[in-house]
């Protein structure tokens, strides 16, 4: 399992490059049987103008862990995964260090998955709560 773990991680941080996840310099780090986790560091390149964390970077950071793990837990060959809605409740800030956004799949339908993507410091605490909605798409 740790060599298969190894190379999804791989593979997802591989195809950051170029993206709105490298800009934000989002990293995968661990995937298990249902879940997906990534770290984003907290700094003024994602801060809102009063030195916190921007809550559009916390779902940006959300839906890129949660569409990331559809791909994962899909047949890509066959399907290609879209986000369709986001909503997000942020109940605390963060200045600096890491967040760490956890994908876990609620429901997993033939054309649409429910992720929760708790998003916590380092320390554990809740920074942000999120659902995201993807659909898989036939490739033509």
């Amino acid at each position: 399992m740790n060599e298969h773990k190894e190379k999804i991680l791989s593979i997802c941080n591989q195809i950051t490059k170029d993206t709105l996840m490298e800009t934000l310099n989002i990293t995968y780090i661990d995937v298990g049987e249902n879940f997906l986790l990534a770290q984003m560091p907290v700094t003024p390149k994602v801060h809102q103008p009063d030195g916190v964390l921007h809550g559009g970077a916390s779902v940006a950071l959300a839906e890129s862990v949660g569409s990331a793990a559809s791909y994962i837990f899909l047949d890509a060959k066959e399907f290609f995964v879209r986000g369709i809605e986001i909503a997000a409740n942020h109940v605390k800030s963060i200045k600096e260090g890491y967040v760490y956004a956890r994908a876990s799949l609620l429901h997993k339908g033939r054309t649409t998955q429910l992720w929760e993507i708790k998003i916590t410091d380092g320390e554990g605490n809740l920074i942000s709560n999120c659902k995201l909605t993807t659909i898989a798409l036939p490739r033509k």
